[in-house]
């Protein structure tokens, strides 16, 4: 398989090139517009010059059979644009797009394309979170948390929040007919925003502090007097009566950790059999975060 990976930043190189990189079978093509960066992870990665891009054309001429996207959010809608036009399956980092209407039209237009569109929520494929889909969900509670980090809303909920916004998606047990948003905004900055799902017997909630006292991530899921929580996506944590610890294996890699191997996989997966992936679900997930980017700016008087 010929596959393109545009944009070679923190995200590509810690957690998809590692995957990328190994498969076997895999043709791999890189493209970023900064040639030095592009010489370093090639040169890393082992690839001929001419598996090396500098533009979007250029690597559009290699008759690619997949695509990552791995740029800015700001740069995602032209490019996925250009790749679903020249009929490329595209696996792009969330979110589609920072504007609701760029991220449905890239939707549509893979939809009449007939192009594989997938949205990188890795979270979903993490074995940690996948096992609480298979437990009791009265409950859901995801804190997502950062150090000294208040940004302006839209940014913080589409580039960070969403994880939890799509995260309680993936879990609650049932149809939502409640959502609520609380947030504080200083100065013009999200200090912190708590999401509240409800439906036919279940609570989720969803809760990022950008000033927090230490960078974490804790789900937990509870119900029929059980609790299960994981803690930083490598450790598992079952309540029911005495607490059960099982950690992550010392050679788990950390993509495998975080779901993003077995995101790829199935991305590639569904490729090579020829089924098209559809990214309307993921555009529900956007939608809530464009919902929940309009309760916070007008609890902070912006809207």
């Amino acid at each position: 398989m010929r596959i393109g990976c545009i944009g070679l930043g923190d995200i590509a190189r810690k957690a998809y090139l590692p995957v990328l990189g190994t498969l076997p079978g895999v043709d791999l093509h890189l493209q970023t517009r900064t040639p030095e960066t592009l010489e370093r992870v090639a040169d890393g990665l082992r690839l001929a010059a001419d598996r090396r891009h500098t533009t979007l054309d250029s690597l559009l001429a290699q008759d690619l059979d997949a695509a990552f996207v791995h740029a800015p959010t700001s740069a995602h809608p032209g490019i996925v644009e250009r790749l679903l036009e020249a009929g490329v399956p595209t696996y792009v980092d969330k979110p589609l797009a920072y504007d609701l209407a760029d991220s449905a039209r890239l939707v549509a237009l893979a939809e009449e394309r007939n192009v594989s569109l997938m949205v990188g929520f890795n979270r979903r494929h993490a074995p940690g979170y996948v096992q609480c889909a298979d437990h009791p969900r009265e409950l859901i509670l995801m804190q997502k948390n950062r150090v000294g980090l208040p940004g302006d809303p839209r940014t913080v909920i589409l580039d960070d929040f969403i994880h939890v916004v799509d995260t309680l998606r993936f879990l609650v047990p049932g149809p939502v007919d409640d959502v609520t948003v609380r947030a504080r905004v200083h100065d013009g900055l999200l200090h912190h925003v708590v999401l509240q799902l409800a439906g036919d017997g279940f609570t989720a909630l969803g809760v990022m502090n950008r000033r927090s006292g230490s960078a974490e991530e804790i789900l937990e899921v509870a119900g029929q007097d059980t609790k299960r929580q994981v803690i930083n996506l490598a450790e598992i944590v079952d309540h029911k009566g005495q607490p059960t610890i099982r950690r992550r294996g010392d050679w788990v890699p950390v993509a495998r950790q975080r779901g993003i191997e077995q995101a790829v996989l199935f991305f590639l997966d569904a490729v090579r059999a020829g089924k098209v992936l559809s990214a309307r679900d993921a555009l529900e997930t956007h939608d809530l975060c464009e919902r929940v980017v309009r309760a916070v700016l007008e609890h902070s008087g912006a809207a």
